[in-house]
Formats: C-alpha cells, structure tokens, sequence
C-alpha cells in the first residue's frame, strides 16, 4: 500500500510525464501546420521584399522557391526530431528499418506481424490529420470560393 507522500510522488512524476507528452504533441501540430501556412507566407513575404513592388523578377521567384524548400526541409526535420523525442518519452519501439525487397521472406508474414505490433504514434496521427485538414480547405477554397478570386481575369 502506498503512503501519502508515495501517492503524491507518483502523481507529480505522473503529471510531469503527461505535460511532456502534451508539449511534444502541441509543438508537432504547431510545426505540422506551419509546413502548410508558415512557411509559404514566409517564403512569399520575403520574395516580396526584393525587387520592384508590381513587378515579377525571376530572382525574386528563384528566392521564394528557395527559402520554401529550406523552410520545409527544416520544419520536416524538426517533426521527426519531435516525433523520436515523443517515441523515447512514452518508450514506444524504433520502427523496423525495411530491409531490401531481395533479401525479404516471399510469404511477408514478418511485415504483417511488424504493422500489428507498431502502431501510428499520436504525433504521427495529428500530422496525419493536418495534412487532410489542409487538403480539405484547399479543395473547399478551390471549388466553392476561388471563382470569386478571378473572375475579373
């Protein structure tokens, strides 16, 4: 049986290893989001920062393309270090590395045993959901409210 100050220890640990997990879970889905919207409006923000206002330069859009592919990069790297830092906290199992399709078992039951026992992670479940949040909001602009954009074209 626990004491007091057991039960208290446990629930402070408790919480501690909650407020991580939380944390590590909000700054994926900040960093998830900002792939799709940070990083384009900073990209174009600085593009729009060179050159002549009204005009087009060909620098000015090899800068955009330029500091988008950075920014997605590093924002990409930054969700897999939070993802590993995520799957270390809770004790989750390393993915298995795929071996060559040449040196696999032709039956594959070993890949099937591998996908019951490893699940998605809850960071790899809120990327997931992102990513079809941006889709969507992409298609509803596209098909009820981009004819507005450019009907004077």
């Amino acid at each position: 049986m626990q004491t007091g100050s057991e039960g208290n220890a446990t629930h402070t640990v408790r919480r501690r290893f909650d407020a991580r997990k939380t944390a590590l879970a909000t700054a994926a889905t900040v960093v998830s989001v900002n792939i799709w919207t940070g990083a384009p409006l900073l990209a174009l923000w600085v593009g729009s920062r060179l050159g002549d206002p009204g005009t087009l330069s060909m620098s000015a859009v090899f800068v955009v393309v330029a500091v988008l592919a950075v920014e997605v990069f590093a924002l990409a790297y930054l969700l897999v270090q939070l993802n590993a830092a995520y799957d270390e906290l809770t004790g989750r199992p390393q993915a298995m590395r795929r071996s060559s399709p040449w040196l696999r078992s032709l039956r594959g039951e070993r890949e099937q045993i591998r996908r019951r026992r490893v699940r998605s992670s809850p960071i790899e479940r809120l990327v997931m959901a992102t990513v079809l949040a941006a889709v969507l909001t992409f298609e509803v602009w596209f098909f009820f409210f981009a004819h507005y954009h450019f009907q004077g074209y």
